[in-house]
């Protein structure tokens, strides 16, 4: 059997490093998404960011799996906020590219795994919202910027026992912590499949249909000390058919 095919949405950022290409576009991906695909038994291709809708059928024509990356803050216009003065970067054009990849990529039922970022974007995709600052979540009481490297666990969460993710890490886990931003009300079609213990989302999973999940750690960093999360992409390239 041949192996699959995932594709990683990639991030994009303007130069300022540069005299020559100051101002050039630049695409951007931490290589532990590639890295964590190989060790799955996949094969990673990288998605530039691109808002060509013809572009982006072709490209997932070509993939069996979808993981959508971290990064940017999603612009609140997108779930009908104005933006609150705690909110970080956004940057549109990616919101357009993710949004449209992800749109596309169900209606395709292509499985799909949003990681960080991706796990927000997979819920403002199917009409969730968030909260633009984890501050503004009554009872808030953890550090979910943590502040050491990622390869550290940083806090523990609570997976439900009727969840896809419960048949993956059991009941618990622990999880690293680099987003100041978090799911809050969740889209109709997922339900949450784990949380912190100050109540704020941390994985969301789909409730009927083709694989869609959405975690907000960042389990790509961790596979080498955790064979548990390692499990996740696994997991994940399994439900391909």
């Amino acid at each position: 059997m041949s192996k699959k095919i995932i594709g990683i949405s990639a991030n994009i950022e303007i130069a300022t490093d540069s005299i020559c290409f100051a101002g050039c576009k630049r695409l951007k991906l931490y290589d532990e998404y590639v890295s964590s695909v190989i060790k799955a038994g996949a094969i990673p291709m990288i998605i530039p960011v691109v808002t060509d809708k013809k572009i982006l059928e072709e490209q997932l024509n070509i993939i069996d799996g979808l993981i959508v990356s971290g990064g940017y803050d999603i612009d609140p216009l997108r779930y009908d906020e104005e933006p609150h003065p705690l909110l970080g970067q956004v940057f549109p054009e990616r919101d357009e590219f993710e949004f449209t990849l992800t749109k596309l990529a169900m209606e395709k039922q292509i499985p799909i795994l949003g990681i960080c970022r991706g796990h927000q974007v997979l819920n403002v995709v199917n009409g969730g919202t968030l909260y633009q600052d984890i501050s503004l979540k009554e009872g808030n009481n953890l550090k979910h910027i943590q502040g050491g490297h990622g390869s550290i666990v940083s806090h523990k969460i609570k997976i439900e026992k009727d969840s896809i993710l419960y048949n993956i890490l059991g009941e618990s886990a622990f999880v690293n912590s680099l987003h100041h931003l978090a799911v809050k009300d969740v889209a109709k079609d997922f339900k949450v499949s784990a949380i912190a213990s100050d109540g704020v989302i941390e994985a969301i999973e789909r409730k009927s249909g083709s694989f869609a999940m959405g975690i907000q750690w960042h389990p790509e960093i961790l596979p080498d000390k955790n064979e548990d999360m390692l499990n996740l992409f696994k997991y994940f390239i399994k439900e391909i058919k």
